[in-house]
C-alpha cells in the first residue's frame, strides 16, 4: 500500500488546513489509518486515528477539539481537518495505514507510511 500525504503549507496561527492521505490500493479502505507528526528535534507523536468504517476515532490531547479526522473510502482518502492552528503544531505530518481495521496511537501497529507533508504555523 502506497500512501500520499498532501495539503501542508505555511499558515498563521489561528488558521486552518486540511491534510489528505490517499492510497494507491483498495485495501486502504479495510485499514485503520493514523496521522502522526514530527517536529524538528522531537520524536514522532500520535495525532489522530480512525477505524476503517470511520466510526471510531481517537485524538491526542494536544489536538482534541481542534483537529478532526475523517475518511471517504470511496475515494481511498483520509482527511485531517486542522483548525485553530498553533505554532506548536508545526511539524511534518505523516499518515499511516494500520495492520488491522482499528486505528491506534501505537506507531508500531502501522506498517505503511506516507512520505509526510510539512505544516508550518507562524505566530
Amino acid at each position: 500500500v502506497q500512501l500520499q500525504a498532501s495539503g501542508g503549507g505555511l499558515v498563521q496561527a489561528g488558521a486552518s488546513l486540511r491534510l489528505s492521505c490517499t492510497s494507491s490500493r483498495r485495501t486502504f479502505s479495510n485499514n485503520g489509518v493514523g496521522w502522526f507528526r514530527q517536529a524538528p528535534g522531537k520524536a514522532r507523536e500520535f495525532v489522530a486515528a480512525i477505524s476503517w468504517k470511520g466510526d471510531l476515532t481517537s485524538y491526542a490531547d494536544s489536538v482534541k477539539g481542534r483537529f478532526t479526522i475523517s475518511r471517504d473510502n470511496a475515494k481511498n482518502t483520509v482527511y485531517l481537518q486542522m483548525n485553530s492552528l498553533k505554532p506548536e503544531d508545526t511539524a511534518v505530518y505523516y499518515c499511516a495505514a494500520a495492520r488491522g481495521s482499528i486505528g491506534s496511537s501505537d506507531s508500531s501497529l502501522y506498517n505503511y507510511w506516507g512520505q509526510g507533508t510539512l505544516v508550518t504555523v507562524s505566530s
